[in-house]
């Protein structure tokens, strides 16, 4: 008489992203992987960029794509309010694979494609240029952000422990996003850490950029 192993508990990652950060975006990936490779799932929240440097001084250059980047996580959290969370995340798929992928740049063209792309209707678009949900976007932010600090940027995972509690990070930061077993065990090695009293940092400089995988 044969048996059926019964199925594992699936473990909720929670990953805060903007999304024009190539960084969030390849862990992203990462996690789309491993969630072929082990029972988890992965709930998408917003955070901000732009309002993680309010006040700071930065260059120029850098001042300008803070400006823009208020457009693309407007839109997403006009979008989480309206249409929940599964919405909110095939947006983030959307605006990624057009930001990163196809170098579409933030503007509304690029968001009303995204929105195209997931049956959302283009008037959503319109909260890029308002701040009638910068509350829930910056309550989604701080959600993130409060229990790893202002020091960091994203993307920022919150892991839950055996008894519950979140373990949160920031990261990780790879390139490219290993796929099939690798992105399980790279899964299996951050579950540890998360599972270890008094882990902080494991970092080292960076010497490659943003690698995207082919879509």
């Amino acid at each position: 008489m044969s048996s059926t192993a019964p199925a594992l508990p699936t473990t909720t990652v929670d990953l805060w992203v903007d999304p024009r950060c190539p960084w969030a975006w390849i862990a992203t990936q990462w996690l789309l992987e491993v969630e072929q490779v082990r029972s988890i799932e992965t709930r998408i929240h917003v955070m901000s960029l732009s309002v993680l440097n309010e006040g700071r001084q930065l260059p120029e250059q850098y001042r300008q794509s803070q400006a823009q980047g208020w457009g693309c996580v407007r839109v997403c959290s006009a979008v989480q309010q309206h249409s929940g969370d599964e919405m909110l995340r095939a947006l983030y798929l959307a605006m990624g694979t057009r930001i990163h992928h196809d170098r579409a740049g933030l503007g509304r063209d690029m968001i009303l494609a995204a929105l195209t792309d997931v049956g959302l209707p283009g008037h959503l678009a319109d909260a890029a240029d308002t701040s009638e949900y910068d509350r829930a976007l910056r309550a989604s932010h701080h959600r993130g952000m409060e229990l790893v600090g202002d020091a960091v940027g994203t993307p920022v995972m919150h892991i839950p422990r055996s008894d519950g509690t979140p373990a949160a990070f920031f990261g990780p930061v790879i390139s490219p996003a290993p796929r099939g077993d690798e992105a399980g065990r790279l899964w299996d090695g951050v579950l540890a850490l998360a599972g270890t009293d008094g882990f902080f940092e494991l970092k080292r400089a960076r010497n490659r950029n943003p690698i995207f995988a082919s879509r």
